[in-house]
């Protein structure tokens, strides 16, 4: 088997490339993947602001959420 030798900048770019097909290929699943990972970061923000507000009752959130409809 021949030995193929790559410096760093050749790498890169074939890194790059392969990336960017498998994007281009795999649109949905790198759509659900992104979307995913934003939801996360929103829920994680999220739960980071509710640490420094005040408790509410369940059924206040209920309420507000059936007056939404």
């Amino acid at each position: 088997m021949a030995e193929i030798l790559l410096d760093e900048g050749q790498l890169k770019e074939i890194l790059k490339k392969a990336i960017l097909e498998i994007i281009k290929e795999e649109k949905e699943i790198f759509y659900d993947l992104l979307t995913e990972v934003l939801e996360d970061m929103a829920i994680e923000k999220a739960i980071k602001e509710g640490e420094n507000t005040e408790p509410v009752a369940r059924e206040a959130i209920f309420k507000m959420l059936d007056r939404q409809k």
